[in-house]
Formats: C-alpha cells, structure tokens, sequence
C-alpha cells in the first residue's frame, strides 16, 4: 500500500482515537536544506514527551511544593499527601496486590539495581540475553547468573527458561528477570507463562516494564508477577521519576538500598562511639533523601490520563501506525526489519530496521537534517540482541555512509500516545525518498556520530 493511502486508512479507522496531547508536538526545528518543520519525536522509546495533562498537575502543584515526610507546616503536610496519594495510584494502575510495596526510584534501571541489592544470599538469577542492559547487568552482583540464549518463538522462550530451572538448586531463592516488550523489536514476551514456569520452580519473577507500561495494561496480578520496574520518563512523565512494585518481604529485609534520612527510623549513639540504627520497614527503607515529590506526582498523573484513555483504544491506535510503518515500507526491499518472533508477532509502537548500503547513523542523521524526524540509532543499550539479530558482531563505527559498514548498527523509530499520524507518514516517506534518491546533503563522523557537513549539499 502507498504511503499516503496508508496514512488515509490510519486517520480513517475508527477505533482509533486523536493522539494525547503532548508538550513539544508544534516546535519547528531547522532544515539543513533550508527553512523549518515541525519536529516528528519518533524516538519516544528513549523517552517520550510530557503528556499536556501531566504538565499542567505539575504546574498547578509546583507553588504549593513543600518538604515531604518532614515538616509540620501546611505545604509540606499537603505534599506528604500528595506523595503518598501517588504511590496509591501507582499500586492501582499496576493492580498490585494487598502487601504489595511500591518505591519511588530514579527510573527502571535504578530499580532493577535497587532489587539486584535486595536479593538474598545464594540467591540464584535467571535472564535472557535479549534485554536492554538495565536488566543485563546488575544480576553480576549476585555471583549466580545464567544467562539464556535468545529465543525464537515465545514458546521457545518458556521451554528455555523450564529446562534452566529445572538444572537449579530447588531449595535456594532464585529469581527470573524478563521484559514485557522488547526496546529493540516492540515485541510482546509472554510474561503471564513465564511466571508460571518460573515459580512452579519455586522462582520468582521481575517484569522489566520500561517499554510495556506506556502502551499496554500491566496487571500485577494477572501476569502473577513478583515485581514490576518501570521508568517515568518513558510513561510521559520525564521529572526524574520510576517504580519498583511488588512483594514487600526481600525489600524488608535487605539493608537499605541508600543509607540516610529517610530510610532511617531512629538512630542512637551507642557508649563504644557507634551508632545503632533502626531502619523503616515500609517503602521508606528504600528512598532515603528528600522523595522527588514532584517526580512521583507526575508519575500518577500520568497513570491516570493512560487509564482514562483506555489502553484499549491506545493499543489499537499504536497498531495501526505500526501497519503504517510496515505497509508503507513493504516495497522497498533495501529496508529489512528485526525481529525475534516473527514479522506478524503482537509489538508495541518499536520498529527497528536496516537499510541496505547505509550506514544507520549517516541515515538517522539524514531523516533528522533533511526532513526533521527524531529516530535512534545504533545498540540501543541491548548489544547482546541487536547483534544477533544483526547476524554476528558489529564490530566498530564505520565511516559515514560507507555501504560496507551498513549493518554496523540499526536504526529504531518508535511511537505513542502522542504521535501524530501525519509524523508517521511523513517518515515512512522520507525513507522511501532517502533509499531511493539518497542524502541531499555531505555528512561526516564526529566524535562517532554523523553530522550535517559544512561543504553542503551532495
């Protein structure tokens, strides 16, 4: 299908709802070939834009911010309110169950560092090599870490994580940590059968949900997972905020995660010189310092307009500008996109791609220079994955634009809530354009990114 009938059909469906107003969609940005457009965010899988919605609760609190947990004073009672009334609705946003604890952190990746510190002894871990390095790498910590290898299918996933388990110490704690929606492919991962294998083997399960949460309903419940992380910058709500959800029991009785005011309940000054301490046993352990009041705050208002939305009319939307990208782009065979389960596996608004006889980076900068469009490229901090899915070791840069070098890296454009169609069109023209009539404009590699030269055009 075109791409401007492609585009028709999207704005024409009709389960599909208008865009959520976001900060930032009328902002123009230059051209290098001249004059300005309005900036196309299509890299929202490293962080999306502040919803409208979330900016406006911010800006209404801000006069009011006060000292959280701390003082006696009206504005700092109001924000202990508030902050605690946000942990509420995160528990109900993720339907955490009763006894749940929910944690303010910095984002998913200090979230998943936080629970890495909170494991007990011997405790043995379990993690595919297909996620981002916020869930790779903190498990080294523990000594125990088998890492598995990528799957095929799904089903094949589930098979490798039984036949791991299986091989384990039935009687240590272990612990399984698995994404709901791959950073790299959008793909969808069977968490709810995961956790089922994983504590019929008497593990318990962490839900990497950075990139699942903005697009798809995440019941703590119904997945039957142990904990949940996820990143607020990714949820339309970039204030330096994330959440670790989940069974409270490993968080109790870790020592804190940071040691200060906060997560200290009382501390006395023994004879010897020392000092004893008694640490809270609620969230509080884990979220020493002044809380990000305003971070936690944002967090819950956008939980609130995602749920007033209705995720369902949001993932049928997310699909159809999926369709878009892949229809749109299915007669150009020099674009080959990744994926672990198959083209036709269930993904969120994640598309990753190489173009044949491009470097990625010297086509990124090109849809950013020449045509305005926001995209990534390269590792997208899962090396172990894009590699494989790249078909062995990438090796290191290339030079601009160098054809021999065009699977050095991969180029990601992802959507959400926000992401206007006509941004999606516009894109899925300007790779057709690019692929076949090549970069209007010289580019050169600085410090390894491909940058707009100043000699000018091609």
């Amino acid at each position: 299908m075109p791409a401007a009938a492609t585009a028709t059909a999207v704005a024409a469906e009709p389960s599909v709802r208008a865009p959520l107003p976001v900060l930032g969609r009328d902002v123009a940005v230059p051209l290098v070939t001249g004059g300005e457009v309005t900036y196309a965010a299509l890299d929202q899988a490293a962080s999306a834009p502040a919803l409208q919605r979330v900016w406006d609760d911010v800006a209404a609190y801000a006069p009011y911010y006060g000292s959280v947990h701390r003082g006696a004073g009206y504005l700092s009672q109001l924000s202990t309110d508030l902050f605690e009334n946000a942990r509420r609705t995160v528990a109900d946003f993720l339907d955490c169950r009763d006894g749940d604890e929910v944690v303010f952190t910095r984002s998913t990746t200090d979230s998943l560092n936080l629970l890495a510190a909170a494991l007990p002894d011997g405790c043995e871990v379990f993690v595919f090599e297909t996620e981002h390095h916020a869930a790779l790498l903190p498990w080294r910590r523990a000594g125990r870490v088998t890492f598995l290898d990528a799957p095929d299918s799904p089903a094949q996933a589930v098979a490798a994580l039984e036949r791991a388990l299986t091989d384990r110490d039935p009687y240590g704690p272990a612990l399984v940590c698995v994404t709901g929606a791959s950073n790299v492919t959008g793909e969808l991962w069977p968490v709810r059968e995961l956790a089922a294998a994983a504590h019929a083997h008497g593990a318990r399960i962490v839900l990497d949900a950075a990139q699942l949460a903005p697009h798809r309903a995440v019941s703590v419940r119904e997945l039957d997972v142990d904990w949940v992380a996820f990143s607020g910058h990714k949820l339309y709500a970039p204030f330096g905020s994330g959440v670790l959800a989940g069974r409270a029991d490993w968080l109790r009785e870790a020592e804190p995660y940071l040691a200060g005011g906060g997560a200290s309940r009382t501390v006395v000054r023994r004879a010897d010189g020392g000092v004893d301490v008694r640490w809270h046993e609620t969230a509080a352990r884990h979220e020493a310092g002044s809380p990000n009041v305003i971070g936690a705050y944002a967090v819950a208002s956008a939980c609130k307009a995602l749920t007033e939305a209705g995720f369902e009319a949001l993932a049928a939307r997310e699909d159809a500008l999926v369709r878009a990208v892949r229809e749109g782009l299915a007669d150009v065979p020099e674009v080959r996109f990744l994926s672990l389960f198959g083209d036709d596996a269930p993904r969120v608004g994640v598309l990753s791609f190489v173009v044949d006889g491009w470097n990625s980076s010297h086509f990124a900068a090109a849809l950013s220079a020449e045509y305005g469009i926001g995209v990534r490229d390269g590792l997208f901090c899962a090396h172990p994955l894009v590699r494989r899915l790249l078909g062995g070791d990438t090796g290191g840069a290339g030079e601009c634009g160098a054809p021999e070098a065009g699977e050095l890296n991969a180029i990601r454009v992802s959507f959400g809530a926000g992401t206007p169609e006509e941004h999606v069109a516009r894109f899925v023209r300007a790779v057709r354009v690019l692929v076949r009539d090549g970069a209007r404009w010289t580019y050169r590699t600085v410090d390894g990114r491909c940058v707009p030269d100043a000699s000018g055009r091609a």
